[in-house]
């Protein structure tokens, strides 16, 4: 245990943090040392973000969206995410309607990562979007929206292509942030109590 660079977050990296994200120095140092313990090699794995992940829907099936939020986060490509990907996740799935916030959705909707999400794309994120919200919240759902196909299809119209288009990501951006109900079709907010 001689090697004290592990135990303590470095430098570069809190910073970087504290611009990127709304957490506070303290909170990264907390989320940093409860990481080092849950993943000593510093790297979290697929199965081990779908085990973090799925503490915050008890009620429902996480596993596909985890998936798709860890291939988004990703970012290098090399199978695992590091602490830095590992908060950026985080952030990025608890904070309100940023650009970045957008940007990161476009990336978990374009599942081939080729820059561009088509409408089969998009229905497989609703799909998985779909397991996340308990069955009997799914009940209540409006009628042009309680099938993940449906809520595909009614997401693909405010982006006004045909079916077989595809989006860029500015468009997919643009689309978002004029329509409202765009903006709730693309993500899972758990109902208040």
């Amino acid at each position: 245990m001689g090697n004290s660079t592990s135990s303590a977050i470095s430098k570069e990296i809190l910073e970087d943090l504290k611009l990127n994200t709304k957490f506070t120095e303290t909170e990264i140092s907390q989320w940093y040392e409860n990481f080092q313990k849950q993943c000593p090699t510093g790297r979290i794995t697929p199965e081990e973000f779908e085990q973090i992940y799925s503490r915050f829907f008890p009620d429902s099936d996480a596993k596909s969206y985890a998936r798709h939020v860890f291939r988004s986060f990703d970012t290098n490509d090399d199978g695992t995410l590091d602490f830095k990907e590992y908060i950026i996740a985080l952030h990025m799935t608890s904070t309100g309607k940023t650009t970045r916030k957008l940007e990161w959705a476009f990336s978990l909707f374009d599942v081939d990562k080729n820059g561009y999400i088509n409408k089969s794309e998009v229905t497989e994120i609703c799909q998985a979007i779909f397991k996340l919200i308990p069955k009997e919240e799914q009940s209540k759902l409006p009628e042009d929206e309680n099938t993940p196909e449906k809520r595909a299809n009614k997401l693909w119209a405010y982006f006004e292509k045909k079916d077989n288009e595809r989006l860029a990501e500015g468009e997919f951006i643009t689309g978002v942030i004029e329509n409202e109900n765009a903006m709730r079709l693309i993500h899972y907010e758990p109902l208040k109590e």
